[in-house]
């Protein structure tokens, strides 16, 4: 009786909350079956345009193009030598088939394929070309979500490839030297957050203190606790600091002084946790989770290391732009998601996503106060060129160093978001050896945001 119960219970887990990853594996035989009798259908940007389609060659052959080339490189993917991105996450609904029933019975006594449905991404033309514009040689990542929904609008990732000539490039693709092109580094790059995570621990601070309001520093460019010395940016001496003075200029000493002397650092973790770091956030397409390690009693440098978002945590792009998300939208966590719809070729719905949410992360009222903080990075502290814009833009910078401290290297970050009150973004930006603090990230969230407000 047991062993029948447990049967039931592993086929109704795969049948529930498996089906659609077992059904667009590779590997699923019935996908193959499929591909014999249903034309591959094509994946759409949200304002239709195609991004890829299934072409009927002259000799009968099928081939798949995809018009933007390496644009949509790493969130569409490709379908040569297997699959990946949206290609390989969505093949089972590209080849069902939901034409007219007579048509599809009159297919297969003419040995006809059918043609399979479309899908409708999320994917906004303009913003991912000015994203991978904007990002050009340099290695990093670019994601952008809408801040009401959790749509993902772009996702860019460099280096890259071109889906259509995979097969000609396998190769050199995957050589040592081709620095990983098909990672898809906005959602499975794991990085040191830098400053960024700044975000949390205000959060955090705001949990164990209640408000911001009584915090000072006196900042004189280092802080040291035991035999450890945190540094701020070229040793800058910040002078007298309360909390949005130290956020806005992303004072490091200041943020070891509030972990060393003002919380008590377990509550860190639990709110890195809130928002997702060490949790699964079941995403459509692969994903890194990113982590938080440090434990209260793990030492004053380690502790003073991962306020500043150094030390063990990793973030993935993704991850950032979440809280950004979240605290743009008053509290609520939104589930990523890259699907609007899928059509029949014809243009009849088959289906429409949900909105999913992972719940509410923070109170409206904590996510006001870090609202409140994160305009003024922009209006005057280390995201200041973005000020200029014409409408408010909130956000925190950060530089991540990485590799020994004596060679310099660090990656640019920005996440946040804008004001406007109407079609708003959250925008989560990384230069992978950036360099120059914040500049290169800020620079390219700044083009970002102007593809989609001017």
């Amino acid at each position: 009786m047991c062993l029948f119960v447990s049967m039931i219970g592993y086929m109704v887990y795969f049948q529930v909350t498996q089906s659609e990853r077992l059904l667009s594996s590779p590997y699923n035989q019935r996908q193959i079956r499929k591909e014999n009798n249903v034309t591959r259908g094509s994946l759409l940007a949200s304002d239709g345009t195609v991004l890829a389609q299934t072409v009927l060659n002259e000799d009968g052959t099928e081939s798949r193009i995809y018009p933007y080339g390496s644009v949509f490189a790493h969130v569409i993917g490709y379908s040569d030598y297997g699959a990946s991105g949206l290609e390989a996450a969505l093949s089972y609904r590209l080849l069902e088939s939901h034409a007219d029933i007579m048509e599809q019975m009159q297919n297969e006594i003419n040995g006809v394929k059918n043609t399979g449905d479309n899908v409708v991404t999320t994917l906004d033309l303009t913003m991912q070309q000015a994203a991978y514009e904007a990002l050009g040689d340099n290695a990093g990542a670019v994601v952008v979500l809408d801040a009401d929904t959790g749509e993902v609008l772009a996702d860019v990732s460099s280096p890259g490839f071109d889906p259509n000539t995979v097969a000609e490039d396998w190769e050199e693709l995957n050589s040592e030297e081709g620095n990983s092109p098909f990672l898809n580094r906005s959602l499975q790059g794991l990085y040191p957050p830098g400053s960024t995570f700044k975000m949390v621990t205000a959060l955090a601070y705001l949990r164990e203190n209640g408000s911001f309001d009584d915090f000072y520093y006196e900042c004189t460019g280092s802080y040291t606790q035991g035999n450890y010395t945190i540094h701020c940016v070229d040793n800058i001496s910040h002078g007298a600091q309360g909390y949005t003075d130290a956020f806005a200029n992303s004072c490091n000493c200041a943020f070891a002084y509030m972990i060393s002397e003002c919380m008590n650092q377990s509550v860190l973790k639990e709110t890195a946790e809130n928002l997702l770091f060490n949790q699964d956030p079941d995403l459509l397409l692969p994903y890194s989770i990113s982590s938080f390690t440090f434990e209260a009693g793990d030492g004053v440098e380690l502790a003073m290391q991962t306020a500043i978002g150094q030390g063990d945590t990793l973030a993935s792009p993704i991850q950032m732009a979440m809280i950004a998300q979240a605290i743009a939208n008053g509290g609520e966590m939104l589930k990523p998601s890259f699907v609007k719809e899928v059509v029949s070729y014809e243009g009849l719905t088959v289906s429409s996503e949900k909105t999913e949410t992972y719940g509410t992360v923070m109170t409206p009222e904590e996510a006001e106060a870090l609202k409140a903080m994160m305009r003024e990075v922009v209006n005057r502290g280390t995201a200041s060129s973005l000020a200029d814009l014409g409408y408010q833009v909130s956000g925190k910078t950060g530089t991540a160093q990485y590799g020994d401290v004596e060679d310099n290297t660090a990656h640019s970050w920005f996440a946040g978001f804008s004001e406007v009150g109407d079609r708003d973004i959250a925008v989560a930006v990384i230069t992978e050896g950036g360099g120059d603090g914040s500049a290169p990230a800020v620079s390219l969230a700044k083009a970002i945001f102007q593809s989609r407000f001017g």
